[in-house]
């Protein structure tokens, strides 16, 4: 009987409850009625095994075992959820949780850098669209109207979004018409800290590109050494140093119709050099976008590309 209170106290210990505080980042304050679920991965996805709700104080209890790890916190706040995970064998006592305060203008502290990479080959165009965005800021911003990012799609190509928050896992996220042609939103919250918005679809046709540079930040058009553009309101930036590649740039807000002459894929991962089916209609690439599987590749062209366009971008993250 004695063993048996020892290893109760033991498992109690191990598998108690989860308590913390809730700390509002923005105000530096205890944050009042935040839901905090912790959850875990399972055979349907991510599974809720409890929730509390923080008090006046800030803070929660959630009375329920921890599972083994993967085990996160998950706290919704103005809409918007903050991920916490729980490290093996870490205290589940005293956690704090961070969250922010959500403005739907955009502050100074966001800064965008907009990249297309364009793979022209003997029969189509392979064009990978990224945009990388650092919240310096200690505001969370969400637009629910027009999205947090807006971008120019071709006509029949609706391809999903991955997006990659601060410390997250990549998830999709579809991009939505908007009352302008050609235009599209993606709904995702831009919290502190860097996020990234990649996707990636092919065109029938490798010897022209029409689109438009939406928003209020230039578009900068990547290319192979050997591939060359031409067309009005496009300027040419040169060679990034490291990588050779041919960078272009396009004014915020301007309309283009280029010209492409070449061919040439800055793809490194194997599979892309594999034949695709050529049937004349725009495709969406299937999975994470091809940036999203060299992305350091292309965090290291956008600080290349500093020497050539003279403009702030943004400190290297992890890849």
């Amino acid at each position: 009987m004695r063993a048996l209170a020892i290893y109760a106290l033991a498992a109690s210990a191990a598998f108690g409850a989860v308590d913390g505080t809730v700390i509002n980042a923005t105000t530096g304050k205890p944050q009042a009625a935040v839901t905090v679920n912790l959850v875990h991965p399972g055979a349907g996805g991510m599974e809720t095994l409890g929730s509390a709700v923080s008090d006046a104080q800030g803070k929660f209890s959630i009375e329920k075992e921890v599972p083994g790890p993967p085990a996160l916190l998950q706290a919704t706040y103005q809409r918007v959820t903050y991920n916490t995970i729980l490290p093996p064998g870490a205290p589940s006592t005293g956690v704090k949780l961070n969250v922010y305060d959500v403005t739907g203008k955009p502050t100074p502290d966001i800064q965008q850098q907009h990249l297309l990479i364009l793979e022209p080959t003997a029969s189509q165009l392979k064009v990978s669209e990224t945009f990388l965005i650092e919240n310096r800021g200690n505001t969370t911003f969400q637009d629910l109207s027009n999205g947090s990012v807006q971008l120019f799609l071709p006509e029949g190509v609706h391809p999903e979004v991955t997006v990659t928050a601060p410390g997250g896992m990549p998830i999709k996220r579809p991009a939505e018409k908007t009352p302008k042609p050609g235009v599209f939103k993606i709904d995702y919250p831009v919290k502190p800290g860097e996020t990234q918005f990649e996707l990636a679809y092919n065109l029938p046709d490798p010897r022209k590109f029409t689109g438009k540079a939406v928003g209020k930040d230039p578009l900068r058009l990547v290319t192979a050494s050997g591939v060359l553009l031409s067309g009005g309101n496009l300027r040419d930036l040169g060679t990034e140093p490291r990588t050779q590649a041919h960078v272009y740039e396009i004014p915020a807000g301007t309309s283009f119709d280029l010209s492409i002459q070449g061919a040439g894929d800055l793809r490194t991962d194997s599979a892309g050099n594999q034949p695709e089916e050529d049937t004349g209609q725009p495709k969406t690439e299937p999975g994470n976008a091809r940036i999203y599987d060299r992305l350091g590749w292309v965090l290291g062209l956008t600080f290349g590309m500093l020497a050539l366009g003279g403009a702030l971008l943004y400190r290297k993250g992890t890849a």
